[in-house]
Formats: structure tokens, C-alpha cells, sequence
């Protein structure tokens, strides 16, 4: 990654020299798009249950705009995406959309290269479609209230106002528990991590050979925490890594403690997903794993061999510091535009990414299919998706039951400002919290602030 790094900021400084290479719109200067025979590619990561989706959607798309032809590719994964536009950038074949996150889009503009959508967004242009029916090319007020806020406002989150994305659907972490277990034994579901280390305590008492808690992301839980009590993390501007800070230590030395205890673990320690523990039933087991609400159905245990589930799952809500400040990670792909030569390209990738995000019935059954959650609030009554909420248990349905606990907490959404480094920052966090709970101290303070300097160090190092 550092070499591409380089590469970029190294045209950066030769596209400063060049003009026409690519079109950018200014908040005057916006091209409508006029009707012309135009080609756009995209890159994501859709499996063949997801690309069955939009294909019926592009179908729909093209009776409105036949002269737009969309093209995609599924390349791997998030970080496949990212480092193939990285590289094509460097050689201005880039695609003209692509998921991103906002990691990716900090790499992106080293060069300049991603279309920033306000002036889109923005645009009073009447487009007269294919079957004579009008639109505006930007989004009306409505359709931008009927976005969820915390997943919109994601695409403003760079620094300098503007906006680069638009959401297409996400997730977030929840609190799967063992529900059986948990009202077989009068546990109470925990709100709070002071409630969450009551339980624990309350579940070794019963299985002493358990591990209560597993944490999937140690990067997701050294963020969420610094959100959660509004402590520095880090920030869009210079100085950019501001984590090394006493309440930040504190938390971290709080985990420790429970590590010691047995009350808790993380994929990292256990060297894989920690659904693996909360699905058994044999052996170590645990009762509650926080892990991605898109992942519900790896949650679930196997059925056993008269038909049953060995336990119902229940899904809540992560715990929270402060229940005026609830705090929850924004998870999963946006879509960004990339600048072109041709601006009826950007143009009618503008249109299509509004099609897709804006579009109510696409946006239910895009969800459903990928178990993630909808950006639009009134998804929600959509009659389709309304039964698919209704259908919420913790067995055979329990993907609509993580959606409804996503849909209910769409107040407590956050991201984290995004920079050259910030995706350092988050590696660098995640091992800092790995490493302070199985590092040997006879000074448990001075062994916490030593890598905390050093997580740190590894971030300006690598900036």
C-alpha cells in the first residue's frame, strides 16, 4: 500500500500540470445528462444472489435511460476494489463507480480522482426519460430526508465539506445473547458495559468454564468506545492521531482486567470469528458475541436432529457508556463517482447511483438478499420489507430480526473522520487493543501507556 501511496501522490503533482484530463463539476457548473449513448462501468463485491438483484434493476434503469449501458465486475473484496482503483488510477482507467468505504476514498483523492456530488445533488435540471416522465437530475428534499442520517452524512466526512458518496447499504455491530440461556438462569440483558460486567460475572457463576463475551473487531471496539465517551480518536485535520489519551487508556486497562477475569475474548485472540464459540454447544462455549448485524445467520446455532435450534438467539442493541450519547458503527458500501474526460460519463453515473440508493423497492430486496440493512428510511413500510421485519425471530428468520434492531437504533449511527492514514489509525488501534490484553506487565499502567506510544509512532511512521 505505500508504494501506491506514492504513486498517487506522485500524480497528484503531474495532474496539476495537465488540464482536460478530467472533468470536475462546480456548484455553477453542472452537465445534465442529454440523452447520449454512453457506457459506465462499476466495481463491487456482489455475489451471484446480489448481482441477480441488480440485474433486474439495471433492466428497470435502462427503460428510463436505454442509451445508458451499465457494465460491472465483481472484484473479491472491499480491499480488492480498493487496490485495483488505486493502480488504475495511476493510468486514468479507472471505473466510473465503485463501492468504496471511506478509507477508500481518502486513497482516491490523493489524486483527485473521485467526483465530489454536491453540485449533483443540488441540480434543478429537468431530464426527460425514455418513457416521456421527467425528473430532476439532483435529489429533491425529500429524497434526501429519506435518507437515514448517520448513513448519509457519511459521505461529508473528509475535511474539506464535500461530498463524495452516497449509501448504499450497511451494517453495524449488535449484541447477539443467548436467550434461552439467558432467561433459563434470570440474566438480565445488558444496556451498559457496567451491566455487561455484572453479567459476566453472573455467567461464570453458572458455567465457570466459559467465556462469556466475544468482541469479532478490536478495531470496531477501541473506536465505538472513544465515541461512545467522546473521547479524541482521531481527526480529519492535523494533528490526525489524537488517541493516546487517559480516558482512552482507561478503557483499555478496563478490558485488561476483564481478559483476566475469563470474561471476555476477541477474533484476534481466538483466531477466528467468535460466533464460533457462541454456536457451540459442547465444550468452551460463550453466551454473547458483539459481531456485524449482516453476519446474523453465522450467529445461529445448527439445528439439531429433531428439526430445533439447541437455543434461541436473542439480538439487542451493543452496551453503551451513556444512554444519552448512544454510539453504533456504520458499516458497509457506499458508492462513489469517479471523475471522467467525457462529463455525459458522470453524468449518467450521477443518475444510475441515485437510481439505486433513492429507489424504495431496490432497496428492500437488496437488503433482504444480503442481509444488510436499507439506507432509506421509508424502506421500512415498504409492504415487502414490513413482513420481512414482522417475520423477526432468533431461529429460521433471525437476518430480519438483526435488520429490526439495526432499523430501531438509526439514531446512534457514527463514522470516523476519513484521511490519508485513518485506515493506519484503525489497524493500529485494533492491535494496540490485542496487544495491552495479553502483553505480561508488572506495571500494568506504564505497559498500557508504552504501546499506546507506540501505536502511535506507527501511525505518523506510516503517514
Amino acid at each position: 500500500m505505500k508504494k501506491i501511496f506514492s504513486t498517487l501522490l506522485a500524480l497528484i503533482m503531474l495532474m496539476s500540470c495537465m488540464t482536460g484530463m478530467l472533468t470536475t463539476a462546480s456548484a455553477e457548473e453542472v452537465v445534465a445528462y442529454d440523452g447520449s449513448e454512453v457506457t459506465i462501468t462499476f466495481y463491487h463485491t456482489m455475489g451471484s444472489n446480489l448481482t441477480g438483484v441488480l440485474d433486474a434493476y439495471i433492466a428497470e434503469f435502462n427503460v428510463l435511460y436505454p442509451n445508458i449501458h451499465v457494465e460491472y465486475t465483481s472484484v473479491g473484496g472491499y480491499d480488492d476494489v480498493r487496490d485495483q482503483i488505486a493502480t488504475e488510477i495511476t493510468v486514468g482507467s479507472q471505473p466510473n463507480i465503485a463501492y468504496c468505504y471511506p478509507d477508500h476514498v481518502a486513497l482516491y483523492n490523493l489524486a483527485r480522482a473521485v467526483q465530489p456530488l454536491d453540485p449533483y445533488i443540488n441540480s434543478t435540471a429537468v431530464i426527460t426519460r425514455a418513457d416521456g416522465t421527467t425528473e430532476i437530475m439532483g435529489l429533491t428534499p425529500e429524497q434526501q430526508a429519506d435518507f437515514i442520517e448517520g448513513y448519509y452524512n457519511e459521505g461529508r466526512q473528509f475535511g474539506d465539506g464535500q461530498m463524495y458518496t452516497l449509501p448504499l447499504s450497511k451494517s453495524t455491530e449488535v449484541l447477539y445473547y443467548n436467550k434461552t440461556f439467558f432467561e433459563a438462569n434470570n440474566i438480565p440483558v445488558p444496556t451498559t458495559w457496567d451491566e455487561l460486567e455484572t453479567v459476566c460475572q453472573m455467567i461464570l457463576a453458572v458455567d465457570p468454564m466459559s467465556i462469556p463475551l466475544g468482541y469479532d473487531s478490536e478495531a470496531n471496539w477501541f473506536i465505538t468506545m472513544c465515541e461512545q465517551q467522546q473521547s479524541p480518536y482521531t481527526s480529519a485535520t492535523a494533528p490526525h492521531f489524537l488517541f493516546n489519551v487517559e480516558e482512552n487508556r482507561a478503557f483499555i486497562k478496563r478490558f485488561r482486567e476483564w481478559y483476566d477475569a475469563g470474561y471476555i475474548t476477541t477474533q484476534t485472540l481466538l483466531g477466528g470469528y467468535t460466533s464460533s464459540l457462541f454456536t457451540s454447544t459442547d465444550g468452551v462455549e460463550s453466551y454473547m458475541s458483539i459481531g456485524s448485524s449482516a453476519g446474523a445467520t453465522y450467529q445461529r446455532p445448527a439445528k439439531s436432529a429433531d428439526g430445533t435450534y439447541p437455543f434461541e438467539v436473542g439480538i439487542t442493541v451493543i452496551p453503551q457508556m451513556n444512554p444519552d450519547n448512544r454510539k453504533v458503527i456504520s458499516q458497509g458500501p457506499s458508492l462513489c463517482i469517479f471523475k471522467k474526460a467525457n462529463p455525459q460519463e458522470v453524468a449518467a453515473s450521477w443518475l444510475f447511483v441515485k437510481f439505486l440508493t433513492t429507489t424504495v423497492e431496490f432497496q428492500a430486496e437488496f437488503s433482504m438478499a444480503s442481509g444488510y440493512v436499507p439506507v432509506l428510511k421509508s424502506v421500512a413500510d415498504h409492504p415487502v420489507y414490513a413482513d420481512f421485519l414482522a417475520s423477526a425471530d432468533g431461529g429460521d428468520y433471525i437476518a430480519a430480526l438483526s435488520a429490526k434492531v439495526c432499523l430501531e437504533q438509526q439514531d446512534a449511527y457514527y463514522t470516523s473522520p476519513a484521511f490519508n492514514g485513518s485506515s493506519t489509525a484503525r489497524d493500529e488501534v485494533g492491535a494496540l487493543l490485542t496487544k495491552c490484553l495479553v502483553d505480561s506487565a508488572s506495571d500494568l499502567d506504564e505497559m498500557i501507556a508504552k504501546n499506546f506510544e507506540a501505536a502511535v509512532k506507527a501511525c505518523e511512521s506510516d503517514f
